[in-house]
């Protein structure tokens, strides 16, 4: 694997202290050579797009993809071709971190690996898995 896509809305927007597990966990498998992104159906402007944007101005992913801006929504596999190809790797080589399982099925439809993100401490021992990422988060 050689991406690590997550949402935003249900995922990375909750409470400040996952938050910064959600930061130091990304900023381990950005060290392990392995791109970031958030693929979200947000609009292309406004006060959540703006959020979501600060994690690309901030360095903490190396792209923010916005259903708003590319014209396809999850679960579309435009919207994950959107993703993939801001990272310029192939679908099939991408992880989809979602909350909602509607999109997780169909990232594995498209050929990707889906996890289903319900608490922090089980999504994160899942990806660690994945890329051999060590440690606690």
């Amino acid at each position: 694997m050689q991406a690590l896509i997550i949402d935003y809305a249900g995922v990375l927007d909750l409470d400040p202290e996952d938050k910064k597990r959600w930061i130091a966990l990304i900023e381990a498998v950005r060290s392990q050579d392995i791109g970031t992104a958030i693929l979200s159906n947000a609009e292309s402007s406004g006060e959540t797009a703006e959020k979501i944007r600060e994690w690309e101005f901030r360095g903490i992913v190396d792209a923010v993809v916005l259903s708003g801006e590319i014209g396809w929504e999850k679960p579309e596999r435009a919207a994950f071709q959107g993703a993939s190809n801001a990272l310029d790797v192939p679908l099939s080589d991408c992880v989809m971190v979602d909350d909602d399982i509607m999109n997780v099925r169909a990232a594995v439809e498209h050929g990707m690996i889906g996890i289903l993100h319900t608490a922090f401490d089980r999504t994160a021992v899942e990806i660690q898995t994945l890329f051999d990422i060590p440690g606690e988060f």
